[in-house]
């Protein structure tokens, strides 16, 4: 690891959006499962409820790919009220499997071995 923070820089994403609706409206749509429903599916979920909640402010939710490498992460719903009366809304979708820090196979390592065919 280089510790240059590029590791950790691509393996999270972060979206802002901003809504005139009121933060209780944006909490409601996110903590209520039948609501949450059309922001983040029960099938993308590793566990349909909060890892984590802070109430009115955050909610936490721990997901697993469907597909083979079947990798872990997490997303996170961050809950502001804005300056002008509507709320901010910051989600954080972060890779945690801990084989993504494995060091790839680099094309000349002839690792796994392949042969060739006879020309």
């Amino acid at each position: 690891m280089s510790g240059d923070g590029k590791e950790a820089a691509a393996a999270r994403l972060v979206f802002a959006f901003r809504f005139d609706e009121p933060p209780e409206k944006l909490w409601r749509a996110l903590s209520t499962p039948g609501l949450r429903e059309h922001w983040l599916p029960d099938a993308e979920l590793a566990d349909p409820e909060p890892s984590v909640v802070t109430p009115g402010e955050a909610l936490r939710y721990r997901m697993r790919d469907s597909e083979p490498p079947f990798l872990e992460s997490v997303v996170t719903f961050r809950i502001d009220a804005s300056e002008a009366g509507g709320s901010s809304l910051q989600v954080i979708h972060e890779l945690t499997d801990r084989r993504v820090g494995l060091d790839p196979i680099p094309a000349n390592s002839n690792a796994p071995p392949v042969m060739r065919a006879a020309a």
